[in-house]
């Protein structure tokens, strides 16, 4: 076993630790607290050429694997960006994959390279209020005229939404009750966000508030048909291929809150004195601290297993799943134990770890429960009856 991250790795870290340090914790604070997309940080990343890590050399990007991009999105998440500064690039980074693998290459070569150099903003609409995590009961509909798609329905929890000029769209094309398997039937598109087509509307949140969540009230939106990615009736299929590598990339994304919050710890814990002495002598609060380095440590293992796994074709659900799970935990558990460790001064926000436990909680929901995870260990690994 070789533990070592590659030249390449090492280089990808080292960079982005230096880039994202550029913009410090109090930018972020203002870029929450304001509602405000962070232009400067994403613009930063675009002209480096980050966005395009995992996009073919083809179209603009560097080709790299999912291990590379969960590096950067760690170091993005570990500078203090958080889940703020991860969802400004999270879709560009690895969310086209189905465009890749599954889109025409008249589609690709008119979208992969403006997401690459930052140009295109894309969000990615699959959730309905009356589906959840149940994707094949969704009911936006895309009835076929002639050309083109005439689509009604309506999308939650779409991020990036309000900047986006297009969206990665899955409708139903045949209804539910209609199709012979319930995973047939579903049909993916990349195509414009039409405002006058579609009413965005952004959901008050408890954080995460500098990239937007969204409800999306679609009504008679149309859609060429050259924007179809694949074939009619298969979308589901072709977006399976994105949900274990966007479980690692939100494992690594957990994993750096987990640590900028445990370096905000350690250093209150070191410099507050209480009773003439440092609180982090104290082992009611050292412990705690200590043990969440160790949980981290060992998730980030669990983590570099999946992303390999993942890179060399080899079979990886298994450990997608509990990367996002042991991950979510470690990083939550870590961002509460900080703010503890801060005692009352840690509920304010002058400290910013309670900017970090929002958004680490964040982690255990998105972009499936820990419960479903358990479910998914429990059914299709342990071998257990199916229990929902």
């Amino acid at each position: 076993m070789d533990f070592d991250l590659t030249e390449d790795q090492a280089t990808i870290r080292d960079a982005v630790r230096e880039l994202a340090g550029k913009f410090d914790e109090q930018y972020w604070v203002e870029k929450d607290s304001e509602h405000e997309f962070p232009t400067e940080f994403y613009d930063a990343f675009a002209k480096g050429g980050w966005l395009g890590i995992t996009t073919p050399e083809a179209y603009g990007g560097h080709g790299m694997g999912i291990t590379e991009a969960s590096i950067l999105l760690e170091e993005v998440a570990a500078s203090g960006a958080g889940m703020n500064g991860a969802s400004s690039m999270h879709l560009s980074i690895f969310g086209m994959h189905p465009v890749i693998v599954h889109g025409s290459e008249e589609l690709k070569q008119r979208t992969l390279p403006r997401i690459v150099d930052g140009d295109l903003h894309v969000c990615f609409g699959v959730t309905e209020p009356g589906a959840g995590l149940d994707t094949t009961k969704i009911t936006t509909f895309a009835r076929r005229e002639g050309d083109k798609y005439i689509v009604n329905g309506r999308k939650v929890w779409i991020s990036k939404a309000m900047e986006s000029e297009k969206i990665l769209l899955l409708t139903r094309t045949t209804k539910f009750e209609d199709a012979k398997k319930k995973t047939d039937g579903l049909t993916l598109f990349l195509t414009d966000l039409d405002r006058s087509k579609v009413d965005i509307r952004p959901i008050k949140k408890m954080g995460r508030n500098a990239v937007t969540s969204n409800e999306l009230f679609i009504d008679g939106l149309e859609i060429p048909v050259e924007d179809r990615v694949g074939e009619e009736g298969k979308g589901f299929k072709y977006i399976l291929d994105g949900l274990n590598p966007e479980r690692m990339l939100v494992a690594s994304e957990a994993l750096g809150i987990g640590r900028a919050a445990l370096r905000r710890g350690v250093q209150y814990a070191n410099e507050r004195e209480v009773f003439g002495r440092p609180i982090g002598m104290n082992q009611g609060l050292q412990f705690p601290l200590a043990d969440s380095l160790a949980r981290l440590d060992a998730a980030e293992l669990v983590l570099r297993k999946a992303t390999w796994l993942y890179d060399n074709g080899k079979p990886c659900a298994r450990e997608a799943n509990m990367a996002k799970y042991l991950c979510a935990d470690a990083g939550f558990q870590a961002a509460d134990r900080a703010l503890q460790t801060h005692g009352g001064m840690g509920y304010s926000e002058e400290y910013h770890v309670a900017r970090y436990f929002r958004e680490a909680r964040l982690t255990k929901i998105a972009p499936l429960s820990q419960e479903m995870v358990l479910n998914y260990l429990g059914e299709h690994v342990l071998g257990l009856p199916r229990s929902y």
